[in-house]
């Protein structure tokens, strides 16, 4: 989990985006929701002034965005992604 340190210094807003609609929500928002419950504390203790926006909407299919210098935007599906996944994704996202 490289990411942690790195999330202030690469990126200046990370959203993630997921289904609220409980007959429609499928395994990856549960993943996705899990990830957050488990990392946010953490992403927000090493980086304080990140913007970190949980969007939750109806029929979506988890995403994670994140926004860097200039207004330049990077996004990325996580359908089917589980944890260790979305760990790898906002990875990615740091470089």
């Amino acid at each position: 989990m490289a990411w942690r340190g790195q999330l202030n210094r690469n990126i200046k807003e990370l959203r993630f985006l997921f289904s609220t609609d409980y007959c429609d929500q499928v395994i990856s928002d549960l993943f996705c929701v899990s990830f957050i419950e488990n990392h946010y504390k953490h992403m927000k203790m090493n980086n304080p002034r990140l913007p970190i926006l949980i969007r939750e909407a109806i029929g979506i299919e988890p995403q994670l965005w994140a926004r860097y210098d200039m207004g330049d935007e990077r996004g990325i599906h996580l359908d089917g992604y589980i944890e260790e996944q979305i760990s790898e994704a906002l990875d990615d996202l740091t470089k």
